[in-house]
């Protein structure tokens, strides 16, 4: 008999699988010019380690995001980056190669156009 599996984080493989998939993500965050400017860190682990947490809390795994920084409050925590339609489009791109599962793609799509706060420039 097939184990029953409670939610996406247990579907998708667990913590191992978010880790991966933010790591695979950054890597080609790391190489775009028009995204990495919106990372001012050095280094990008910082960032790796907030966007696990917080995709493993957002798909049913361990509340330790909330725990270690509170509620997301992404658009707040975006504001001060200039994001239209392109970074949108280079973030969700990057995210959609880096995931293998269609439901967290969904998900990619939708809040990477919650996060756009600038227009485009003409």
């Amino acid at each position: 008999m097939e184990p029953v599996i409670g939610n996406v984080y247990e579907a998708a493989g667990g913590a191992e699988t978010f880790r991966r998939l933010v790591e695979r993500f950054y890597a080609r965050v790391a190489d775009d010019a028009l995204l990495r400017p919106i990372y001012p860190d050095a280094d990008l682990s910082g960032a790796t380690e907030r966007l696990t947490l917080f995709l493993i809390q957002y798909w049913g795994g361990p509340s330790t995001y909330n725990e270690l920084r509170g509620h997301p409050r992404l658009r707040l925590r975006h504001q001060p980056f200039a994001i239209g339609q392109a970074e949108r489009d280079a973030w969700f791109r990057h995210m959609t190669a880096a995931a293998l599962r269609k439901a967290l793609i969904d998900y990619f799509e939708t809040a990477s156009t919650a996060m756009i706060n600038r227009q485009a420039q003409r």
